[in-house]
């Protein structure tokens, strides 16, 4: 009787958990130029333009989508579709060490910014 009764219990439990999972609506669609662009241009511009102190050490240029896409000298910064494998993701959401994390000396971004820019890229970081 106690296994009918506890089987009862955890049916109900996951038809809340299944019922609360489709009801959420999906992340709205964010745009490069009206939110992500934004935030690059308030705290990542001063060093990732030509002559900045970041751009000169990374070759991060930050003047253009097309730019920004490239990365760095070293690889890619954005991969689109996974911010959990995107470096720029890694750096700003404080996941690597304190020496790298990004933006130097205004470090963390708001957390509303940062959870824009995962969004944005497992949005597949479009230039829209």
């Amino acid at each position: 009787m106690w296994f009918l009764k506890a089987s009862i219990a955890i049916f109900f439990v996951l038809v809340m958990v299944m019922t609360v999972g489709c009801s959420s609506e999906p992340e709205p669609e964010l745009s490069y130029e009206a939110h992500i662009k934004p935030i690059l241009k308030k705290h990542c511009y001063e060093c990732h333009l030509v002559g900045g102190k970041g751009y000169e050490a990374s070759g991060f240029l930050m003047d253009s989508y097309d730019n920004f896409m490239k990365g760095t000298k070293f690889g890619e910064v954005i991969i689109p579709g996974s911010a959990i494998t995107s470096t720029l993701y890694l750096l700003v959401a404080g996941k690597t060490d304190l020496s790298i994390r990004m933006p130097h000396g205004q470090f963390p971004l708001p957390e509303r910014q940062v959870e824009m820019i995962k969004t944005w890229i497992d949005q597949g970081a479009k230039n829209n």
